[in-house]
C-alpha cells in the first residue's frame, strides 16, 4: 500500500499488553494505543469501564514512544499485535492523541481498513500541532502542521468512511493547538468540553460516549 515517500523500519515484535481479559463472545476486541510518552497504563480506567460493559479491551504499549521513531513504525507494531493476537478477528480501535495518527497509519496504509470495524480518535493531532515544533525528532516532526505524513493521511481521509470514524475532542485543549486541528473536515465528530487534553481518557463523559459508540450496531 502507498507510503508517505520516507520509509521508517516498522518492527515486527508484538509489543506488551496492560491486560489481556478473557474475549467476549457478544462485542469485537477494543484496541487501545496510547500517545506521546505514555504507555498503555494511562487507559486503565477505560479499560475497567469497559470490561464492565463486557467489552475485551486490550491497551497496548509501542515502544520507543518519545519521538525517535516515525509513526510507521509504530503503527507496524499495532499491526504485528493484530495480527499475531488477533488474527483473523474484526477489532475496534480506539487512539489517543499521537495514537490516533497511528491508528489512522494502521487504517489507511497497512491494511487496517479490512479488520476494524470503527476507529475512534481522541484529541489527536488529525492536522498536526503547533508543539511538535519544539524538538527535530522523527515522530515530532510528523505531527507538525503540513508535514509530509499529516498531508499524505488527509489526502485520502475519505477512505475512513469505510470504517464507523469518528473524533472526539476538546476546545480547551493546549496540546493538540489550536483544538479544532482535532476534527477531520467531512468527517463526524463529538465536542466534549473536558477542561484539559490529558482529562480525555479519565473524563466519564468520554467513556460514556465511547461506550454508546460501541453499543451501536454495525
Amino acid at each position: 500500500m502507498g507510503t508517505c515517500g520516507y520509509a521508517a523500519p516498522i518492527p515486527t515484535q508484538m509489543p506488551k499488553l496492560l491486560s489481556m481479559p478473557n474475549e467476549s463472545p457478544t462485542h469485537r476486541p477494543v484496541v487501545l494505543v496510547h500517545g506521546f510518552l505514555d504507555t498503555g497504563a494511562v487507559f486503565r480506567r477505560l479499560t475497567s469501564r469497559l470490561a464492565a460493559e463486557g467489552y475485551t479491551p486490550h491497551a497496548i504499549n509501542l515502544r520507543p514512544n518519545d519521538g525517535r521513531i516515525g509513526l510507521e513504525a509504530l503503527a507496524g507494531q499495532l499491526d504485528a499485535f493484530a495480527n499475531t493476537r488477533l488474527a483473523g478477528q474484526p477489532f475496534d480501535l480506539i487512539g489517543f492523541s499521537m495514537g490516533g495518527l497511528i491508528a489512522r497509519y494502521y487504517v489507511q496504509r497497512l491494511g487496517g481498513i479490512e479488520r476494524v470495524g470503527r476507529l475512534i480518535t481522541l484529541a489527536a493531532p488529525h492536522h498536526g500541532t503547533v508543539w511538535s515544533h519544539l524538538a527535530p525528532l522523527p515522530g515530532l516532526r510528523q505531527m507538525r502542521p503540513g508535514s509530509p505524513f499529516i498531508n499524505d493521511l488527509n489526502r485520502d481521509a475519505e477512505v475512513l468512511r469505510r470504517v464507523d470514524f469518528v473524533s472526539l475532542w476538546t476546545p480547551f485543549d493546549l496540546l493538540v493547538f489550536p483544538a479544532r486541528r482535532a476534527i477531520l473536515a467531512n468527517h463526524p465528530d463529538i465536542r466534549i468540553p473536558t477542561a484539559a487534553h490529558p482529562l480525555m481518557l479519565s473524563d466519564p463523559r468520554v467513556h460514556d460516549t465511547l461506550v454508546r459508540l460501541l453499543d451501536t450496531p454495525r
